[in-house]
């Protein structure tokens, strides 16, 4: 596997996959497609019978799922599914009025999805899809053989050892320039040519390497295309790695099950992905306000309260406090009870802190401790997964520094329910959210309810645990929010999510920055992180660059090991509280890209590929990102104060001094601790709110100009929606403003030839 260092000690409980068998030598096993004839169609697709070099009869299975998507089976049994479907379907194909399968005049079969056709040719087996003007976009690799006569790569087929089937895999050909970014939350670098991503969810430790907490077999292209797998099973994408010229796909499971998704831009292949599986859920409003956590740390009803009236004092903006681990008994963790001697009436904690302004999120996670009395009763009842004896399947789940537990079995109906009605009385308390921590670890050797195995539950069982919160939560309070470490194909649905358990270094910061870009490119557009970093105490210059990044995140919330209350950094605390601040006076802008983000399925914090991707540059600017479609984020990353940024096509102007820069450069800046680098995008007006002390829903807001051109934009809020029209005029800047937003002003930055003034028309909705 790629994860593991040599001499490196690594834990049991969420190991790596299992590993497929290697053939011996001279052993046969690999089969590629030949040729195939055509058994039947139905106007949308086509069903194949192939032939392999092994003898084998396969079956191939070419149809439209939807406009601009087309989807690829191969396996033994037409009707063959993943093996993960016996938990969840992970993906819905769709259909397409303009659908059309025909063959052409030279024999070949084409398959049209309107934007995008797949066409096949049956003797030799070639398949190859192309943008509707006929453009190939990707091509099956036809494999690598070497001098020898071996196969080098893994060719559209699959393998056998032992007898019997073990996988199988589809190769695509790469052009030497082409750039591959999604595949989750990988912390790696961006563009994932020369990596080997293998969809299996891990506790990430530290999350600065390729393990990843959200794995989503999907990847977009720089050639303007995306490739989604629907399988559960730990997928290996081989990136470019072994072979320069091709991206290999190993599925260990019933079915090779594939979608190909048409662009040419990210944003388009994501909102087709997202009918393929899910939309976005949009958090609600004042979920985009601070998060400030209890932190790792023993806590208590007396500390939570004194927290909460220091913020308040302080004029720290905040709407949510987090409660970590210890709101319940320590050794007891996740039996979702309240410690009786710390939190002694939790429900008049609860409603003092609703009085000041405050929502609460309780840290929890799916395994009991074997020490709680709640584990007799759950173990009893059959509600833990099993062992191979039959027994409760008893887990060291914290590594070896909290008691082993029992893992929930969220397929067998009678336990989800039990968890639920526990989940569901805390709400009704007044609990307003949940931190679904861990759920990464099914072991290899469970066994399930419903009768599947620990490798082929473990990345969708995620899914189940985030269904079930979600769910009981939406039926108490009307919203779906949980706060998520680990996800898979769909998780979109569960927001938000965070990067984990991040060290506390810059370099760990730059590691965060590319896990929430890549996690974005996968659909995932409701993402944060710790800001601090979560393991051990910061530097004092370090928790403010980190702050800021979290202000200009789609969500932030200080967490860590250790407090990350802003007063307990004196020296710098000004400025934290500063970075918080702009996120309140921005959020009128940050709300309405979440509306848009959510409608879309385009991710809030946009790599510069989303927006430029005919830019080569901006698939491999990984350190910096658009947050919406105007404010341009690159945090300080480097101690010293200075670092060299990427400006995408345009011009773009520095937020606190008002120079203008040109585009398609990179520029060195260097910025005192109290200013994030930020640009934002020449003749854009950004609208902006007094900020408070919790997220509101502003009747009146004042528009900022950075340049004062001609502009059109919709501003989304709870209240509805508003559109503002701009136009220069001379000196001039006449704004018609129509629907429920009240424009007081428009204010201009200090660019070089903006406006001298401004003129409101306020019309109705």
């Amino acid at each position: 596997m790629p994860y593991r260092p040599p001499l490196v000690a690594h834990e049991y409980f969420v190991a790596d996959p299992p590993e497929l068998p290697v053939r011996a030598h001279g052993e046969g096993g690999l089969s590629a497609l030949t040729a195939a004839e055509l058994v039947a169609a139905d106007g949308a697709g086509v069903m194949l019978k192939a032939v392999t070099t092994a003898e084998e009869t396969l079956v191939v299975q070419v149809g439209v799922a939807g406009e601009g998507v087309i989807r690829v089976r191969l396996s033994e049994d037409a009707d063959a599914r993943p093996r993960s479907e016996r938990a969840i379907a992970l993906v819905r194909p769709g259909t397409f009025a303009g659908a059309r399968a025909e063959s052409t005049a030279d024999g070949r079969i084409v398959v049209d999805a309107g934007s995008l056709r797949a066409e096949i040719r049956l003797a030799p087996w070639e398949l190859r899809f192309t943008d509707a003007a006929g453009v190939t976009l990707v091509e099956q690799d036809r494999g690598h053989v070497d001098i020898s006569g071996r196969m080098r790569t893994l060719p559209f087929g699959r393998s056998s050892a032992g007898g019997g089937p073990v996988a199988y895999h589809e190769s695509f050909v790469a052009a030497p320039d082409e750039a591959f970014a999604g595949f989750g939350e990988s912390f790696a670098r961006l563009d994932k040519r020369g990596q080997r991503p293998v969809m299996w969810n891990f506790d990430a430790f530290g999350a600065e390497s390729q393990r990843a907490y959200k794995n989503v077999p999907l990847y977009l292209s720089s050639r303007g295309y995306g490739v989604l797998v629907d399988s559960g099973a730990p997928t290996e994408f081989d990136v470019c790695q072994s072979t320069h010229s091709a991206v290999q796909i190993v599925v260990p499971d019933d079915v090779l099950d594939y979608y190909v998704i048409a662009g040419p831009t990210p944003p388009e292949v994501l909102e087709r992905y997202d009918r393929l599986t899910c939309r976005p859920e949009l958090p609600p409003k004042w979920a985009f306000g601070t998060w400030i956590s209890s932190g790792f740390c023993v806590d208590s009803q007396e500390r939570v309260l004194a927290r909460a009236r220091t913020i308040r004092e302080r004029g720290i903006p905040c709407d949510v406090l987090h409660l970590d681990t210890y709101w319940q008994a320590d050794g007891h963790w996740s039996d979702l009870r309240w410690d009786p001697v710390n939190f002694p009436d939790p429900a008049a904690m609860l409603a003092e802190l609703d009085g000041m302004g405050f929502k609460v999120c309780l840290w929890m996670n799916p395994y009991i401790s074997h020490l709680s009395p709640a584990f007799a009763e759950a173990a009893n009842a059959g509600y833990f997964l099993k062992n191979g004896a039959g027994e409760a399947y008893v887990a060291d789940t914290w590594h070896g520094s909290f008691p082993a537990c029992g893992i929930l079995d969220l397929t067998r109906p009678a336990a989800k329910r039990w968890f639920q009605d526990r989940l569901r009385a805390l709400l009704r308390q007044g609990v307003q959210a949940f931190k679904t921590d861990f759920a990464e670890g099914v072991p290899a050797d469970a066994v399930a309810y419903n009768g599947m195995t620990g490798t082929d539950l473990h990345n969708v069982y995620t899914l189940l645990f985030n269904d079930a919160v979600a769910e009981v939560t939406r039926e108490v309070h009307g919203h779906g929010l949980v706060w998520a470490r680990s996800s898979f194909l769909g998780g979109q649905r569960h927001s938000a999510q965070w990067s984990g358990d991040t060290y506390t270094s810059y370099a760990a910061m730059g590691s965060t920055i590319r896990g929430g870009l890549a996690h974005g490119l996968s659909g995932v557009p409701f993402w944060s992180h710790d800001a601090g970093g979560f393991t051990g105490r910061p530097s004092d210059d370090l928790f403010v660059r980190w702050t800021q990044f979290g202000a200009l995140s789609p969500l932030v919330r200080l967490h860590g090991t250790t407090t990350r209350e802003p007063w307990e950094f004196p020296a710098v605390e000004e400025q934290a509280v500063d970075a918080l601040r702009l996120r309140y006076r921005l959020m009128p802008y940050l709300y309405s890209a979440a509306v848009e983000a959510a409608r879309t399925g385009a991710p809030m914090m946009r790599a510069l590929c989303v927006d430029h991707p005919k830019d080569p540059v901006a698939w491999q600017a990984d350190l910096e990102y658009l947050l919406g479609r105007d404010l341009l984020v690159a945090p300080m990353t480097s101690p010293g104060g200075t670092r060299d940024v990427y400006l995408p096509d345009g011009e773009w102007v520095d937020y606190w001094t008002g120079e203008t820069h040109g585009g398609r450069r990179y520029v060195r800046v260097t910025k005192p601790l109290e200013q994030i680098p930020l640009y934002v995008r020449r003749g854009a007006l950004v609208p902006i709110a007094e900020p408070g002390e919790t997220v509101t829903t502003p009747d009146t807001i004042t528009l900022v100009a950075f340049g004062g051109g001609d502009c059109r934009m919709r501003i989304h809020d709870t209240d509805g929606e508003t559109a503002v029209v701009a136009t220069r005029d001379g000196d001039t800047l006449r704004v018609t403003v129509t629907g429920p937003k009240r424009v007081a002003a428009v204010e201009f930055a200090p660019v070089a030839g903006a406006p001298g003034r401004a003129v409101i028309t306020q019309e109705g909705p």
